[in-house]
């Protein structure tokens, strides 16, 4: 099939370059010229497993192009998906949807009759039905627009587009179906499941999947919370809590919590339209998970100000990770670099070590020093604060890393580490909800 892909940002340049490798005839559209020459060259501009050699190898075939010109893209597509951000409005937990507005607005009049438009950004429920009805008045006889929310795992993005649990989308008519049932035809010949839904129903799906998965979070770590002051280890209670299969393991591990640019702007966007749907109540409980989210933050801070005796100030710390999770160098609300920064303005020698995420952190926060190694991060340091999950973090040998600090003390933000093999090797070990 021939499609574009408007937007290539981490959602749409993910997207167009697994749409190529399933075959596809692919044109990208973005505003910024210097994204879409450095895409055009095969260069991702931030990090995403296995996702630049792929597109490098359909950029190179012309498989896969990139342009900032609509008009181009949209002359001979068939298929056109919405990737565009929906980032949280300024001082307000509402979603900014102008951009999908505007790009649909923008395209209607330049799609071919009986094309399709495809929204895979997260926007409130209800937009949907107002996006179609400009496609249907200013677009070509039998253009419609569908809505398929996106299912992202930043870290896994092209496994989650080229073998998804489940493709959803949400449709009036049945005619864009077949459509949408060629364009991702490959996963589906192996079994993927393709959910029919309404539009409303499509929106919900990811806010609300988004939603269920930061309650866990939240509240595995409001036990934690109950495990600091009753002397219980919440490792041990989530294990045990885990092995009921209503309930199972995953994201059931107690930490620094959840960031990134979808689960908190999603939940707040979330509740903001509820509230406009007189509904906030049925969701007032996101309120409280976001806000223990935001308490482990401050914890860790106050834990690290513990372990240092109260004299934080003029301290090296040592903190490991800086993007939201491992596997990234997305710094969005990330709890690691909020928990740098607020060391920092305690007045501490903060010193950041990330196997990726080092420049889209010191864009964020250039007042923090970076290291190029774990070991120059460590190097005389009073404390380590452990707040990513990189694979090379949780393999550090507590002996090596001991020869170099300063202080033999760490703080496990993420419970990764074995309190017992540390403690052992000299170190004072303490982490969220165990003693």
């Amino acid at each position: 099939m021939r499609m574009n892909v408007i937007g290539a940002g981490y959602l749409g340049a993910t997207h167009a370059a697994c749409m190529a490798e399933l075959g596809h005839e692919v044109v990208a559209v973005d505003s910024d010229p210097a994204k879409v020459e450095a895409l055009s060259a095969g260069r991702v501009p931030f990090f995403e497993p296995d996702l630049e050699p792929m597109l490098r190898k359909h950029a190179e075939t012309g498989r896969l192009r990139f342009t900032t010109s609509l008009a181009d893209a949209a002359q001979d597509a068939d298929v056109h998906f919405v990737c565009v951000g929906t980032p949280q409005l300024p001082g307000r937990p509402g979603a900014d949807t102008s951009a999908v507005e505007a790009v649909v607005a923008g395209l209607a009049p330049l799609m071919r009759p009986a094309s399709v438009v495809v929204g895979k950004s997260t926007v409130p429920v209800g937009l949907a039905s107002t996006l179609r009805d400009t496609v249907l008045d200013r677009g070509p006889a039998g253009a419609d627009l569908v809505w398929n929310p996106e299912f992202l795992r930043e870290g896994f993005a092209v496994a989650d587009t080229l073998r998804p649990d489940r493709i959803v989308v949400g449709s009036v008519t049945e005619a864009p179906l077949a459509v949408l049932r060629e364009a991702y035809a490959v996963p589906l010949s192996q079994g993927t499941p393709f959910l029919t839904v309404g539009l409303e129903t499509a929106e919900l799906v990811k806010v609300a999947a988004n939603s269920f998965l930061a309650t866990k979070i939240s509240f595995i770590n409001a036990m934690a919370e109950v495990c600091e002051r009753t002397g219980a280890d919440v490792v041990e209670l989530a294990d045990a809590v885990g092995y009921d299969n209503r309930i199972g393991h995953r994201f059931l591990r107690a930490g620094l919590g959840f960031g990134g640019g979808c689960l908190p702007k999603d939940i707040r966007a979330f509740q903001a339209r509820a509230t406009e749907l007189g509904v906030g109540r049925s969701v007032g409980f996101l309120g409280e998970v976001d806000e223990i989210n935001t308490r482990r933050r401050q914890r860790t801070v106050d834990l690290a100000h513990e372990v240092l005796q109260g004299r934080v100030s003029g301290r090296r710390l040592a903190v490991l990770g800086a993007a939201f999770k491992p596997n990234s160098d997305d710094v969005r609300d990330s709890p690691a670099l909020d928990v740098a920064d607020q060391l920092h303005l305690r007045g501490a020698e903060v010193v950041v070590y990330d196997p990726e995420a080092r420049g889209t952190a010191s864009r964020r926060s250039p007042q923090l020093q970076y290291a190029d190694s774990l070991a120059e991060a460590v190097e005389d340091a009073d404390l380590v604060l452990l707040l990513t999950e990189w694979a090379e973090f949780v393999a550090m040998d507590p002996v090596a890393i001991g020869d170099k600090v300063a202080t033999p003390a760490i703080v496990d933000a993420r419970n990764v580490l074995d309190p017992a093999v540390w403690r052992d090797a000299g170190w004072t070990y303490r982490a969220l909800g165990r003693g």
